[in-house]
């Protein structure tokens, strides 16, 4: 089937996207559910294409593996666990089970023991919360503080998560040590990085007058090692292993979010992500958002061969939004081997990167117009803000995100171009001229638009965005749930250290890497 939709990508590529628009398009090639709309009408799928991609993923079985997931089935397969993070956001359904036994009363009980310990510190004097973590323990949660900032009624929340030590010192350095809550985020509690800044903070907390056995918790699996380093069992939330890092902001790792927001916010973005569970798990077919958004993505990136795909939210406050989607779609779906250990027939997943607008057009938006490359791209914006003095803003900001969209659909004609200078050139150099102002258009792009950026809506977001990466995994045969590529490299690293340090030879260390370690102590004498 690949091959088919190969050979039909060959057949319409120089097809103009604005000649598909009939009366009806916009509204056949888009998705719309009571809370948003997905608009894939700017696209070169047509309906017998659109038709190919439902007869690819109905051949993977995504619907049956969508169940398998939600039933508590073993889908993550190279390491034998369930894929439950739904369950974390399951508020109002029935029970789910892992391995004969029903989760939900844990998963519950961890949420009311969630909500107690917000309600206990916002009601303190504790005036800013640090926390501590890195990869799917910062990125998710450092994100949705951001994006709903004009939710916040609780303490100021702060995210660490670089080793590098500029980070934790810019983040501690205007802190008061006696008001400030840390939050160590590690499943393990081993991971390197952040255990190496939750030395630094508690150190710094007891020279400055705070009591680190009162102003620390821990989101953890391991009451061994949080309550070695002075954690009691009463302030560390833990999760179980069929919740990844990446997905896991739904339950403890989101904390920080509900100390910002309050317990009743944060519900809000959980039943958000649940209404998108049950959309994706009852729609048929072209209804269904999640299926569409990654069918649409496949067509461009496994099909057309786009290399990239660029998110581009037209919200500041969704400034972060771009990096948590490139940890989401490039750490689960990055991989060269199927289910079965072979390499993959088709290219796996895009790079993803993106900014908010408008500040993009300003950059990187003048290679997306007219450099050589195709980028899809992928709009997303509210239709109200929040400040309702600055509606001129807000107005201003959605017509820049439509005519984005509709720059790269129709272009600029060489003789439209001419017409722009024809006033001001003529003959060789009005040629020239006008070559430097034309835009090649029919290029594709998708909106999501919804009414406003509140909890429950950013919750439906984050649920789109996952279970898209779930039906692209499922189709390209792949396991989107392990992350093997980050393993070597802290490998290499655990040994490199004593190298660096001076303490061991880099004996076995291939040449560029001596000379650099050279290079380092030379420097530093």
């Amino acid at each position: 089937m690949w091959d088919t939709l190969k050979a039909r990508a060959a057949e319409v590529a120089d097809r103009a996207i604005l000649d598909l628009f009939d009366a009806d398009r916009a509204d056949d090639f888009a998705v719309q559910t009571q809370f948003m709309r997905f608009d894939y009408a700017k696209t070169n799928i047509d309906a017998g294409t659109r038709e190919t991609l439902l007869a690819l993923a109905d051949r993977a079985g995504v619907a049956q593996r969508r169940d398998a997931m939600f039933a508590g089935a073993q889908i993550n397969e190279t390491e034998g666990r369930a894929v439950l993070h739904t369950a974390l956001r399951n508020l109002d359904g029935g029970p789910v089970m892992v391995d004969g036994v029903d989760v939900m009363p844990e998963v519950l009980a961890t949420l009311d023991r969630m909500e107690a310990y917000a309600r206990e510190v916002r009601a303190s004097a504790i005036t800013d919360v640090v926390n501590i973590g890195i990869g799917g323990s910062d990125l998710g949660p450092a994100m949705a503080v951001q994006a709903l900032s004009p939710y916040r009624d609780g303490p100021r929340c702060h995210f660490v998560s670089n080793v590098d030590g500029a980070h934790i010192a810019d983040v501690l350095r205007d802190l008061d040590a006696k008001t400030t809550l840390v939050i160590v985020a590690s499943k393990t509690f081993t991971t390197i990085e952040t255990m190496t800044n939750a030395r630094t903070a508690r150190a710094w907390m007891a020279d400055h007058g705070g009591d680190p056995a009162a102003q620390f918790a821990a989101l953890s699996t391991s009451e061994e090692k949080t309550a070695a380093f002075g954690i009691p069992p009463e302030r560390v939330f833990g999760f179980e292993d069929w919740v990844g890092g990446r997905y896991s902001m739904w339950g403890p790792i989101g904390l920080s979010l509900m100390l910002a927001i309050g317990p009743d916010g944060f519900r809000a973005f959980l039943r958000g992500g649940q209404e998108m569970d049950r959309h994706f798990c009852a729609a048929e077919g072209a209804e269904n958002m999640p299926l569409m958004l990654a069918l649409v993505g496949m067509w461009h990136r496994q099909v057309c061969g786009y290399a990239t795909r660029a998110v581009l939210p037209y919200d500041q406050r969704l400034g972060q939004l771009p990096a948590y989607l490139q940890q989401l779609e490039m750490e689960s779906n990055g991989k060269s081997v199927g289910m079965d250990g072979q390499p993959l027939s088709v290219d796996s997943g895009p790079v993803v990167w993106g900014a908010p607008g408008t500040n993009g057009q300003h950059a990187f938006y003048q290679l997306i117009h007219q450099g050589t490359s195709v980028i899809p791209c992928e709009f997303m914006v509210a239709c109200e803000g929040h400040e309702a003095d600055l509606r001129h803003h807000h107005d201003l900001l959605i017509a820049n995100c439509f005519a984005q969209s509709e720059a790269l659909l129709r272009g600029r004609s060489l003789d439209e171009a001419r017409s722009k200078v024809a006033d001001k050139f003529e003959g060789a150099e009005l040629e020239r001229q006008a070559a430097h102002r034309v835009f090649a258009g029919n290029r594709p792009s998708t909106t999501l638009i919804y009414p406003k950026l509140d909890p429950f809506t950013l919750g439906q977001i984050i649920a789109l965005y996952e279970h898209r990466v779930f039906v692209e995994g499922v189709i390209l045969g792949i396991n989107s749930y392990d992350q093997w590529g980050v393993e070597l490299g802290k490998e290499l690293a655990t040994a490199l250290q004593p190298v660096v340090e001076g303490t061991a030879p880099a004996t076995g260390k291939d040449g560029s890497t001596q000379a650099l370690v050279d290079y380092l102590h030379r420097h530093r004498g």
